[in-house]
């Protein structure tokens, strides 16, 4: 049986991947990413803004946030990645 800091790591894993919404995912578990409901979930998301936007214009001075998939992802990426990426954007 896990004790002390194994307990604190253990939850602390659980709840970063089933329930902390990474902004590099664009606010997406990384379970939810894992298990392939990423487009699901962003599709439910985009949909439930547009309804909300159309019922009421007045509450949005700019457009809804980006529900595309967040494409690949790292931890660490290499200076040579990162140059990449900010060109491609």
């Amino acid at each position: 049986m896990p004790r002390g800091s194994t307990c604190w790591v253990d939850a602390f894993v659980r709840w970063y991947n089933n329930e902390h919404r990474h902004s590099a995912l664009n606010w997406i578990t990384p379970a939810a990413r894992h298990n392939g409901d990423e487009r699901a979930i962003l599709r439910h998301r985009q949909r439930t803004y547009e309804a909300a936007r159309k019922r009421h214009p007045e509450r949005w001075a700019r457009r809804i946030r980006n529900c595309q998939p967040a494409g690949p992802v790292t931890l660490n990426p290499s200076a040579a990645t990162t140059t990449l990426m900010a060109q491609a954007a």
